[in-house]
């Protein structure tokens, strides 16, 4: 898999140009590209998501657009419209801001459910159906939204058939001071973002993902995936495990890593490392167990370290 290796370094590098101190959310975000995944960042203002997202776009050449969610937004505003043209007589299609490769949907939890769902299908089916005809999205194409975990007035909680849409969710952080001493000193004179330069392309990210699908998982992998999702479904602390979804999501975002690190087999390491970004987001905790101080995370991380890698037979 060195190939997809290659790639990926090349990707990493020029994204981390502007964005420092974060090259395991870029790594993970090359996964996410490579299983054709969609991602939620969940973090204050301010730490360069949306850098980070035309980065990317601009390392690999794609189209990238910002929309902005507000309550008033409405779901023709995503997708797109039809438009009567007097001289043709005829309605046009005008296509809204979701047809492009890397869509930055910016606090995606002010848009009213009824928006919200106006991505359903973009994310799952990668196309939209406007006035009954279904038109394709571009190739490659992720959705890459970002929501506030600390300001939740005038907000509409994304529902779980959405949440569970995201191959993962990640958060970027603060940077260590001597990380931010360094960001000061690049935004000096002017932004990085504006020297980024393809270094890939959309149509050789298409052959990697095709070939990712190859990278062998044993079969004794496959069973410790199950059993983890399995353990969700089972624990006391939660009211809601994870879906089958969420076990096709680890399966494949684990060959995705294997690959972007070189390798062309799953090792048990890259499916816990991967746990927390592609499980945490599609589990409810029971009210009971919130107000004994249990969170998905540490519910999830206790399911890792007891869940056995082997049955004993």
């Amino acid at each position: 898999m060195q190939i997809v290796q290659e790639f990926a370094a090349r990707i990493i590098g020029n994204v981390e140009s502007v964005i420092i101190g974060k090259r395991d959310v870029i790594e993970l975000l090359v996964v996410a590209l490579l299983c054709e995944g969609h991602v939620l960042v969940e973090d204050v203002p301010g730490v360069g998501k949306t850098m980070l997202a035309r980065a990317l776009a601009a390392s690999l050449g794609g189209q990238f657009k910002r929309l902005q969610c507000t309550p008033d937004l409405l779901p023709n505003d995503v997708t797109g419209v039809s438009v009567f043209n007097q001289q043709t007589a005829q309605f046009e299609f005008r296509p809204g801001p979701i047809f492009v490769n890397i869509l930055l949907a910016d606090e995606i939890n002010r848009a009213t459910p009824r928006t919200q769902s106006a991505l359903l299908e973009a994310m799952q089916e990668q196309q939209v159906t406007v006035d009954g005809v279904s038109r394709p999205l571009p190739r490659p194409f992720l959705v890459l939204a970002t929501q506030n975990p600390i300001e939740y007035e005038g907000t509409f909680p994304l529902p779980e058939a959405q949440l569970d849409r995201f191959l993962m969710r990640l958060s970027m952080g603060y940077l260590p001071p001597e990380q931010e001493r360094q960001l000061l000193s690049t935004l000096r004179r002017e932004h990085p973002i504006t020297h980024v330069r393809p270094v890939e392309d959309g149509a050789h990210l298409l052959e990697l993902q095709r070939l990712v699908w190859e990278v062998h998982v044993d079969e004794s992998l496959q069973d410790y995936i199950v059993r983890l999702v399995t353990a969700t479904r089972q624990s006391p602390d939660l009211a809601l495990g994870a879906s089958p979804r969420a076990s096709l999501a680890l399966f494949k975002t684990a060959q995705a890593l294997a690959a972007v690190r070189g390798r062309d087999h799953v090792i048990p390491d890259d499916v816990k490392y991967l746990a927390p970004f592609t499980l945490t987001h599609r589990l409810i905790v029971k009210p009971e167990s919130e107000l004994r101080g249990r969170s998905a995370k540490t519910i999830l991380s206790d399911i890792v370290s007891t869940t056995p890698l082997k049955l004993d037979w």
